[in-house]
């Protein structure tokens, strides 16, 4: 199976990026995921579940620990193709 994850870090500071974003960034790009879009007002990656769930478990616990006061995600099964 196949997942697409869309998610956002919170607080936002729009003048300098916070570590719990910077940190959600390191996360995603070290994982084995086929796909990572990191933009300023959300993120998506896509994998294989077993990469994306493991990191998504990462990214929540490393987030928090980084100062994120509320992490918004969706979760979303790709069909062939996608």
């Amino acid at each position: 199976m196949r997942l697409r994850v869309e998610f956002t870090t919170e607080p936002f500071d729009l003048d300098e990026a916070p570590a719990h974003a910077l940190v959600a960034r390191e996360v995603v790009e070290a994982a084995d995921l086929d796909a990572v879009d990191v933009g300023p007002f959300g993120n998506t990656v896509e994998g294989h579940a077993d990469a994306v769930l493991g990191a998504v478990d990462a990214l929540l616990r490393k987030t928090l620990e980084a100062g994120a006061t509320r992490i918004s995600l969706q979760v979303n099964v790709l069909g062939e193709g996608e």
